[in-house]
């Protein structure tokens, strides 16, 4: 059974930085991609970022050039760097894992409050 485990969530100001962390645990496929979502209240979950683990990446247009996702293959852990923070990324991140073969993943989720 795959666990994910987000941290590093917490208030911060406009323009301020956090960086997120998820640690996966359990059996793993070795081809695999790890993603960002975020929910704020009222609105649909979305993606924030993805990685491959052959290092593909995606980002939503809203966060490129100010969110960076990377991963520690060895470790099973992905992070999200996020500077310049907006008000308007105030939302629960949550970390998902897709193994395909509907092999699908989700964390519990991590509160980001931008606020000043």
């Amino acid at each position: 059974q795959v666990q994910l485990v987000e941290s590093g969530g917490g208030l911060v100001q406009p323009g301020g930085s956090l960086r997120l962390s998820c640690a996966a645990s359990g059996t793993i496929f070795s081809i695999n991609t790890m993603s960002w979502y975020r929910q704020a209240p009222g609105k649909q979950r979305e993606l924030v970022a993805a990685k491959t683990t052959a290092g593909n990446t995606n980002y939503a247009d809203s966060v490129k050039g100010r969110f960076t996702i990377f991963r520690d293959l060895y470790n099973n852990t992905m992070y999200l760097q996020m500077n310049s923070l907006k008000l308007e990324d105030t939302a629960v991140y949550y970390c998902n894992l897709d193994e395909g073969w509907d092999l699908n993943y989700w964390g519990q989720g991590t509160q980001v409050t931008v606020s000043s």
